[in-house]
């Protein structure tokens, strides 16, 4: 008898897929036939952009960081990440790390001395190696890592959570697209928005990994002078690395990404604290604080601000440079952050993705540029400047050589920066999966495997086409098409938003009818008292769904049908629950359900409780029971035990006159996935369980 081999199973979405590897493979087939020739056309390709769309990239960042911030500070900033009643998946600490790890830990490593040192020495304007020098080399390194590049991180990561966490769509790039064109997200628009993302993504990684692995080379080289610092190197050092990162691809989101992570935010805290007290602590408190305020009181200007007047490449080497190299890879940290941020509020993401990185990035720079400033300019190790100059990678090494236990800091450093470039492959072979598998739950093993290889293969093609210049223009090259999708992408969002408020009117009435509902059917106050300071069992509450709710819903389903309106009703027991929907056309339906919730009976109620002589308060008997309302959206938070007939189905159509106001007031209503609704209604929490 024959054993048939198994097929290899994939989530591919081919559509998506090949363009994309075409596209990849094409560019490392090309740079590998000729590497000078590539080199080349990487720098005229890089000059040809910063000439012409300096200004594109200026003003985007810009608008990203105004609708972002506007977003946050109004009332749809309270809007959360998925369903109403959903809780954060990760603590603060976990969440921050994770975010932080994929975002750009190794920038700071690799530009957190290398940067000030550098405009220090060679100023975009005025005079190099003064105090009005350094004052400015801090002004830039906060702005190129401020507010601005988690303004475009976090609004990627808004879109993609706010539409695949709220509205059940993919977790992918064209369902930020869903409000404009519907359902041809699913066709040729949306295939070529993933593949534009995956592109972006897999130059704008590169980019990272090329800068963290030239890095390692210098410390390791420090340390080792026997070790040459050439790409031959470090193209065995991606090799290494990227094997690593497949062990951590295999472990998963929480045993991988999330316990290194955790690991990484660690290092680089005992990195920080070291410098900070071995370094001029005073100094650095001191420009810390002045160069916020500056930067603060300067944001405005320096936003627009192209250096038209002058002349050079400053301006595409760094800033554009920087701005569109986090555009390009935006999709993997966005998409990333929004995976791991389902149930927070707009306004908690929008502050937690801005806020936090941003002030630790400043004090990041000030522990490691201004110690680095201090040695030249307080000193007088000019020597360090050179060396800067000569290999940017250098510079973190040299500012420990002037430290005390320089050679244990710089390995740590080095392991550092290895388990950030793992931390960042894995991550980004989970985000280019998602993007390829049209956002799969459970796309195979080899499939992370394959994006992480690839990762590693082309960062090191790109090295060998011309180092730092080729990583750069793939970075600026592939943000290009992208910042136009997230434009659009920003009107998306913007429209969906504006429908979303009409459900906070529905929910004011609702509870406004709530509290009208039970007077207009005859109930004295004596009647409201007892509904207010009384707490049912199990039993008399499962009674009331299996009865006065169930039977309500029934009456209002038949009067639909005689008026031609499909509805059903269902009635579940684990967890106890009744529901009606409305579905009409291909409208979004109508769905009321009345769910069974567990409570633990407040410590005041208790205590008098305890005052009875027959009561044993034993644990099991500290529970009280809720029959509360559920819409499509989540938890409506209110309790309907108790209500006759009368009112359950004047509170049915209450709700129900909602959704039909929202449907007329929004003719073009977004048509969510209609098959997909009944993942919505499954909570993230147990709400039987112990609050």
């Amino acid at each position: 008898m024959s054993v048939s081999t198994p097929r290899l199973q994939s989530t591919l979405l081919l559509p998506v897929f090949i363009p994309a590897i075409a596209v990849i493979f094409l560019i490392i087939i090309g740079t590998l036939s000729n590497p000078e020739l590539a080199g080349n056309f990487f720098a005229s390709t890089q000059s040809s952009i910063t000439e012409n769309f300096s200004w594109f990239y200026m003003l985007t960042v810009a608008t990203f960081l105004i609708f972002v911030v506007s977003i946050a500070i109004s009332p749809w900033g309270k809007i959360k990440l998925g369903p109403d009643h959903a809780e954060p998946e990760y603590s603060f600490i976990a969440w921050f790390a994770m975010l932080f790890s994929a975002g750009y830990g190794i920038a700071l490593l690799f530009f957190g001395v290398a940067e000030p040192v550098l405009h220090y020495a060679t100023p975009p304007e005025g005079a190099a190696e003064t105090v009005g020098a350094a004052k400015g080399a801090m002004q830039i390194a906060f702005f190129h890592w401020g507010f601005h590049i988690w303004a475009i991180y976090g609004f990627v990561g808004l879109v993609l959570a706010y539409f695949s966490f709220r509205h059940n769509l993919p977790l992918s790039m064209r369902s930020t697209l869903y409000p404009l064109i519907g359902e041809r997200i699913y066709g040729h628009i949306g295939h070529s928005v993933d593949t534009f993302a995956i592109l972006g993504t897999v130059f704008g990684l590169a980019t990272t990994l090329g800068l963290s692995v030239t890095q390692i080379n210098a410390g390791v080289h420090y340390l080792l002078p026997s070790i040459p610092n050439n790409t031959t190197i470090q193209i065995v050092a991606i090799t290494i690395i990227t094997g690593l990162a497949i062990f951590s691809v295999v472990a998963g989101m929480d045993k991988g990404i999330k316990r290194l992570s955790l690991l990484n935010i660690g290092l680089a805290i005992v990195l920080m604290l070291f410098v900070f007290v071995t370094g001029p602590s005073v100094f650095i408190l001191e420009t810390f604080l002045q160069n916020t305020g500056s930067y603060l009181g300067n944001i405005v200007e320096r936003t627009f601000n192209l250096q038209a007047y002058s002349s050079g490449d400053w301006i595409g080497d760094w800033t554009i440079f920087i701005f569109a190299w986090t555009i390009a890879w935006a999709p993997f940290v966005g998409l990333f952050i929004a995976k791991i941020s389902k149930g927070r509020t707009i306004r908690q993401f929008v502050l937690g993705v801005m806020i936090v990185p941003t002030f630790f990035t400043f004090f990041w720079f000030s522990v490691f540029g201004d110690t680095a400033l201090h040695l030249i300019m307080q000193e007088g190790y000019h020597s360090f400047i050179q060396a800067v100059q000569n290999d940017h990678a250098i510079a973190l090494f040299q500012l420990f050589e002037h430290l005390p236990l320089s050679s244990i800091m710089s390995a740590l450093a080095v392991f550092l920066i290895i388990t950030f470039f793992v931390t960042s492959a894995d991550s980004g072979a989970l985000v280019l999966d998602s993007l390829a598998s049209n956002s799969s739950s459970a796309p195979p093993v080899w499939q992370r495997i394959f994006w992480a290889a690839l990762l590693g293969t082309v960062a090191a093609v790109l090295l060998l086409a011309g180092g730092l210049k080729a990583l750069q223009t793939a970075s600026i090259v592939s943000a290009l098409p992208f910042a136009f999708i997230m434009l659009i992408a920003m009107v998306g969002i913007w429209r969906a938003l504006v429908i979303e408020s009409q459900r906070e009117v529905s929910l004011q009435s609702a509870v406004r009818n709530s509290g009208k509902i039970l007077e207009q059917d005859g109930d004295n106050w004596k009647d409201r008292l007892a509904k207010l300071v009384e707490y049912p069992s199990k039993e008399e509450v499962s009674d009331f769904i299996n009865g006065v709710a169930y039977k309500s819903m029934q009456t209002v389903q038949l009067e639909l049908k005689r008026r031609g309106w499909e509805s059903n009703v269902y009635i579940d027991n684990d967890p106890l629950r009744t529901r009606i929907e409305v579905v009409k056309s291909e409208q979004v339906p109508f769905i009321y359900e009345v769910r069974l919730c567990e409570r633990i009976i407040p410590g005041f109620a208790f205590s008098e409780v305890l005052l009875e002589p027959e009561s044993n308060a034993k644990e099991e008997e500290s529970f009280y029971y809720r029959a509360e309302v559920f819409l499509r959206e989540g938890a409506e938070a209110y309790d309907v035990y108790g209500y006759s007939r009368h009112n359950m189905i004047t509170d049915i159509l209450n709700h129900f006159e909602h959704y039909l106001h929202k449907l007329h007031h929004t003719a073009e209503l977004l048509p969510w996935d209609v098959e997909q609704h009944e993942q919505q209604l499954q909570p993230n929490l147990n709400l039987n369980e112990k609050p």
